[in-house]
């Protein structure tokens, strides 16, 4: 995934051909600093499916830059596209989303935690392998989502058959075991490195003192079960906007 940084001025010019193209005027709401700008071409717009998109956003980015990019985009663009047909799509400080993805499964709104966070992560041209990117993005859907019970999205147990080149949730779950069984702060630590572009294969050595194989090996030896809480400052964090 290509993740890249505009100015402001770009993302608001981007915005208005987005205004352009689209049925529906473009609504702004700003919050402490924080600004998102809202628009759809679905012909009935759905005002309670836009409610609880743009609360999540003021709920979980705000946390999610304090944590991992001080310096991310303070002004984000959320578009709803009825001719896209995936679930969500991040770039330039944009997000599609589908609207048929919300119809069908109506309490997934940290797709929105996911996806705010690639714009965080603002990788570029990353170094990184995908599979990491997309394992960063879901822990922290773990870490700060706001409904995930009620959407019954779940870090899945260990198998065998697994690999963290599955990325998403398997890669997920093996980072919340690293932070809690053998460094923690490596996300955060993986992330800078991802952003700063010196993200090598040594990086987990580096860290760890283990290989990346290394680490997966231990990590197949204890895993067995449902994951464990987040514990400490991750836990604090996210009772602070319940």
């Amino acid at each position: 995934m290509k993740l890249k940084r505009f100015a402001g001025v770009t993302v608001l010019c981007s915005i208005g051909w987005i205004a352009s193209a689209f049925t529906q005027p473009v609504t702004t709401y700003q919050k402490k600093g924080y600004i998102i700008t809202y628009t759809t071409n679905a012909p009935n717009p759905d005002t309670v499916l836009r409610n609880r998109l743009v609360d999540t956003y003021f709920k979980v980015y705000p946390q999610i830059a304090k944590t991992y990019n001080k310096q991310t985009l303070k002004t984000v663009a959320f578009v709803i596209d009825t001719a896209y047909h995936g679930v969500a799509a991040t770039s330039d400080g944009r997000v599609v989303f589908n609207p048929q993805w919300f119809k069908q499964h109506p309490e997934d709104i940290d797709v929105v935690t996911h996806e705010v966070m690639h714009i965080a992560q603002d990788y570029k041209n990353t170094v990184g392998p995908g599979w990491l990117t997309e394992g960063v993005a879901d822990y922290v859907r773990y870490q700060f989502g706001v409904n995930n019970t009620a959407a019954k999205w779940a870090l899945p147990e260990f198998k065998p058959t697994q690999h963290y080149t599955n990325s998403y949730r398997v890669v997920a779950r093996f980072l919340l075991w690293l932070e809690q069984k053998q460094s923690k702060g490596i996300v955060k630590k993986l992330d800078k490195q991802l952003r700063e572009h010196t993200y090598t294969a040594d990086t987990w050595r580096q860290i760890t003192g283990k290989t990346l194989d290394e680490l997966w090996e231990a990590y197949a030896k204890q895993s067995s079960g449902p994951p464990g809480p987040l514990k400490g400052e991750f836990l604090i964090n996210m009772v602070g906007f319940l």
